[in-house]
């Protein structure tokens, strides 16, 4: 029945006189203010009536007025926009718009489902994703149909209050949880110091030492020290029990709330009838144990967001352009936000590059360390990439910016962190059912505790049943699979492997096979020089020269190996006029000399007069060999390899220790493949795959029997996050090598920053640390709650020992977990 001296939306009082209403479910509800009445309308109207049967809390406070659209335009300018879309469009150019907002408000589940069902029912608007842990809803829009405005306008017409994600504001509401959570700990503990103060003497006491009169004046003043631990500290626990009944669930907060509660009413009632005990420094005890449980509970929660944080305030607010380059060095401090793609900037030593570009001048090296836990400095000079966020080492920098906005790589990686964090793993969702069925069973162990105790021992069936409720409070239980999950994932990032899927750990820590891609992923995926072989008596470093000076400007890898060997050996390349021909080679002249760079078979096609020498080199085996020749001699031969990446074989023999089949899949020749996988002591190996084929391969493992009675082989591919994607996707966790460049195009379940080939069987090692963890603190809360459920109910425990045995619980499963992040 519906309470008409409360209002219907928020639950506070209506006011004597008010007459405001709204239909829902049939019937009028009461409505204490228009701002009340006008978001409910709008609910029902939108036909989401459900809200009000599915949520779990109320609002907080009275519906503010629905702000004007003229209010909120200001948000639809695309100076600003460009400061917090993650998909700003081009000019005119129609494309999806994507924004991460902050919501006001949200106090249970059904306020997510309310918010991400209104969203996604405005015209225009293309997808909704909503983020309960972080209070965040992504918004993809059609900017030709609807206006960002008017997105913010249909949240406020609900009753909740949307903006653009902002760092300080988030760090702000964050600071404010801790404050609260540290002054409502601080207060029960110093409660329960003073409370302890009385109680000590009262329990030391022999007959005779203290009289009635005296024993009655601790009481009152233990009453009185323990009011602001139960009005002040305990108040939330409350409110989120009664408004857990009232929507007839059972919510962890019940059997907490219950058990001080009963607690405190029967200390109150002994302190004034003056006879039976009191047990306010129990309760005081109990109460500053969980909130001190709780508050590090919270301080795990919101480490969780502090890897993304970081990330996201990396990068500078101004940046040094030079507008006038390369005409004058002239220099002007600017917002990174108004940067365009093209801008040259200048970074100096020790300063934070503010957004992704390339060298245009300058030579130095960067840490990178927050983007891919490479402790060593990396390199730059000209013509390598910098990576927004990085920081410049040595000497100033000239760079030419690549990307802005949301397009950046520190963007690109938040939004990762962002998905992951917000998809539930199944052993989380698991979890959460388990700890809420246990809270009925903890009230039907009290209710049949209190009925054997009213027969047995009626004085103290009371503390009985209050010990029961205490010690088997559910928290560990519930605390057990997100706690470890959360340390060894931003263990993981700050190691160089970002996970980007809620199941990749789980899945990690069941890998039977590892499937590695070749080129690009055990291979670096490019070419190096491995020798210089010169005929007819010319120095090798005059051929290596005229080689290069005809591949100046060509991205082809031949073209590379060959530059990046002159770059080398030193000295500066002739002057060259070439062409490239597909398929062949470069024709051209150098040096005086007209010159051909290609196969042999091209050369010796009646081009070059002189004869093929006897000794000319062969390809194959994973190498690559190109020939020089002027149109009387044959100069030199080339010989290039694509190299492994140092730390493969290592991988590979850890990934085979650790009790994994490696297998290798490429579409390379099969000479190629062979000649990494004999290296690499990889027997199974597939040459010549094409994407169909290595889907097929794929299948074909997960459809064998795995080592654990029967279960399927589990596969994890490993491949380079672009060229790979049909694979990736069909196995059954994958992982992306995939540079700090790469990060937005990749699309695996986790991206291995660092590059470091070792890192994919630490991460394998973590994985399997983690769920061995998940399994110690779920066997730990179920035996604690085993033993203590029957000590209690015994008589065995007493409320403050529950308190203690129940905080401990906890802080034993979070301390455990905690283990994963060193």
């Amino acid at each position: 029945m519906t309470d008409l001296n409360s209002c219907y939306h928020c639950g506070l009082p209506v006011p004597a006189g008010e007459r405001l209403a709204v239909r829902i479910g049939g019937a009028l509800r009461p409505m204490c203010c228009r701002g009340c009445q006008a978001v409910a309308q709008a609910i029902a109207d939108a036909g989401m009536e459900a809200y009000y049967t599915q949520r779990t809390a109320l609002p907080g406070g009275r519906a503010e007025p629905v702000p004007d659209l003229a209010e909120l335009a200001v948000y639809d300018s695309p100076a600003l926009q460009a400061g917090f879309l993650d998909a700003p469009p081009a000019d005119g150019d129609g494309a999806p718009c994507e924004v991460n907002l902050m919501l006001e408000g949200v106090t249970c589940a059904a306020c997510l489902w309310l918010n991400e069902r209104h969203l996604a029912a405005q015209p225009g608007v293309l997808a909704v994703e909503v983020n309960f842990s972080i209070h965040r809803a992504k918004v993809r829009w059609d900017p030709a149909r609807t206006q960002l405005s008017r997105l913010l306008r249909a949240v406020a017409a609900i009753g909740y209050r949307a903006h653009p994600f902002d760092a300080r504001r988030r760090d702000a509401l964050m600071q404010r949880e801790r404050r609260t959570a540290l002054w409502r700990f601080l207060v029960a503990g110093l409660s329960s110091m003073q409370v302890m103060m009385y109680a000590v003497p009262v329990y030391l006491a022999t007959e005779g030492d203290m009289t009635a009169g005296d024993e009655n004046l601790i009481r009152w003043a233990s009453l009185a020290l323990t009011l602001p631990a139960i009005f002040y500290s305990s108040a939330h626990f409350f409110r989120n029990a009664v408004r857990d009944l009232r929507l007839r669930r059972l919510g962890m907060d019940v059997p907490v709330a219950l058990g001080i509660a009963v607690a405190f009413a029967a200390s109150v009632w002994a302190t004034v009838a003056g006879t039976g005990e009191v047990y306010f420094d129990s309760v005081t005890m109990f109460v500053f144990l969980l909130l001190g449980g709780r508050y590090l509970e919270l301080r795990v929660r919101q480490r969780a967001t502090d890897a993304v944080d970081r990330l996201s305030a990396v990068v500078p607010a101004v940046a040094e352009r030079l507008p006038e380059w390369p005409a004058s060095r002239r220099a002007e401090a600017v917002a990174v936000a108004s940067l365009a793609v093209g801008d040259v900037l200048s970074v100096a030593p020790g300063a934070v590059v503010p957004a992704d570009g390339v060298v245009v001048e300058g030579d130095s090296a960067a840490d990178e360390s927050l983007l891919t836990g490479e402790s060593l400095p990396v390199p730059k000079a000209a013509g390598a990439t910098v990576t927004g966020g990085s920081i410049n080492l040595q000497s100033p920098l000239l760079l030419r910016v690549t990307r802005i906005g949301a397009e950046t790589t520190v963007q690109a990686i938040v939004r990762l962190l962002d998905r992951a964090m917000s998809e539930k793993p199944r052993g989380v969702m698991d979890a959460d059912r388990v700890a809420g069925r246990f809270v009925a069973l903890v009230l039907v162990a009290a209710a049949l505790t209190v009925a054997a105790w009213l027969w047995l021992e009626p004085a103290r069936a009371v503390w009985v049943a209050v010990s029961v409720l205490v010690v088997t409070c559910p928290c560990a239980l519930a605390l057990a699979t997100p706690a470890a999950l959360t340390a060894a994932t931003t263990r993981l990032a700050r190691q160089g492997v970002l996970v980007t899927r809620g199941h990749a750990l789980e899945t990690l820590a069941r890998v039977t096979d590892v499937v590695f891609d070749k080129t690009g992923t055990l291979t670096r995926g490019r070419l190096r020089l491995l020798q210089v072989l010169p005929h007819a008596g010319v120095a090798a470093a005059d051929c290596h020269r005229l080689a290069a000076a005809l591949e100046q400007g060509s991205r082809h890898p031949v073209a590379l190996a060959l530059l990046a060997g002159a770059d080398a050996a030193g000295g500066p390349l002739p002057l060259a006029e070439a062409r490239h021909l597909t398929g062949r080679g470069v024709e051209g002249s150098a040096g005086g000399l007209v010159l051909r760079l290609g196969a042999a078979d091209w050369l010796a096609d009646g081009w070059c007069a002189a004869p093929v020498p006897s000794d000319l080199p062969a390809g194959g085996a994973g190498r690559v060999v190109v020939h020089l020749a002027s149109r009387q001699s044959w100069l030199a031969s080339f010989v290039m390899e694509d190299e492994l990446r140092p730390d493969a074989a290592a991988a590979v023999e850890a990934l085979q220790a650790a009790g994994c089949r490696v297998h290798l899949l490429s579409g390379d020749q099969a000479s190629a493949v062979d000649a990494v996988a004999d290296r690499l002591g990889i027997v199974e190996r597939v040459a010549r795959a094409s994407p169909a084929s290595k889907l097929e391969y794929v299948q074909h493992i997960q459809g064998r029997p795995g080592p654990d009675r029967g279960h399927p082989r589990c596969v994890l591919m490993v491949g380079d996050g672009v060229n790979d994607a049909p694979v990736l996707a069909a196995a059954d966790v994958s992982l992306a090598v995939a540079s700090a460049s790469d990060v937005a195009g990749a699309s695996a379940d986790g991206l291995l920053l660092s590059g470091r080939l070792i890192d994919i069987a630490l991460a394998l090692q973590r994985a399997r640390m983690t769920q061995r963890i998940i399994r110690q603190n779920l066997v730990w809360a179920m035996l604690y709650n085993a033993a203590a459920i029957p000590l209690a109910a015994a008589g065995l425990v007493s409320p403050w020992l529950a308190g203690l045995g129940m905080a401990g619980s906890s802080l034993l499963v979070v301390g455990n977990a905690l283990r994963l992040s060193r």
